[in-house]
């Protein structure tokens, strides 16, 4: 049965230092600091409700709530190559569409690709996504709030303008659907 088990792992996930690797579920060779819009989804980890509870259809955001939020917007402060489209601070999520302008020049993408086949990864949707969750993970720390996030991130690269609309829509419509959002834990039995 083991042998079975290890098969199947093989066949999916692939070992670093002799330890099994969740699979990336990044498109594989998209260049994630491509200029570009994003939707991603972050979630706290196993789901639970941070930051502030659905009342009436209409989010109610707690103390971490508004820091999550503020955060988010100060990401496109802190980031010459971004900026904020649609969001929604959701109990135990966020959703967002990223949009990434790429300002490398030329030269510097080259050369950084001598070591890097995507050139410079500072400004990549990876590390925005990293210096927002450390962000709140810091402030929950400070003033000692038991939080985590879940690891890694949902992201979808948004290729229409049918798409786009749809997925703003879907944030815009959000505290609405909570009653039926798959994020949604109480929902779950």
């Amino acid at each position: 049965m083991h042998n079975t088990v290890e098969t199947h792992c093989n066949a999916s996930l692939q070992k670093f230092k002799n330890i099994f690797r969740i699979p990336t579920n990044r498109l594989p060779g998209w260049d994630y600091l491509s200029s570009g819009y994003y939707f991603v989804t972050i979630c706290t980890y196993k789901k639970k409700e941070y930051f502030g509870e659905i009342v009436n259809g209409k989010m109610n955001l707690s103390e971490i709530g508004k820091v999550t939020e503020n955060e988010l917007l100060k990401t496109e402060q802190i980031r010459q190559n971004v900026k904020m489209d649609e969001y929604v601070i959701m109990p135990n999520h966020v959703h967002a569409i990223i949009v990434i302008f790429n300002h490398v020049s030329v030269e510097t993408h080259c050369n950084a690709s001598l070591h890097n086949t995507f050139g410079p990864q500072s400004n990549n949707l990876a590390s925005i996504i990293r210096g927002y969750k450390s962000s709140i993970k810091r402030y929950t720390n400070k003033n000692n709030i038991l939080f985590n996030w879940q690891p890694r991130f949902y992201d979808h690269i948004i290729r229409t303008e049918k798409s786009y609309l749809e997925i703003k829509q879907y944030i815009r419509n959000n505290p609405r659907n909570w009653s039926e959002d798959e994020e949604n834990i109480t929902l779950k039995f």
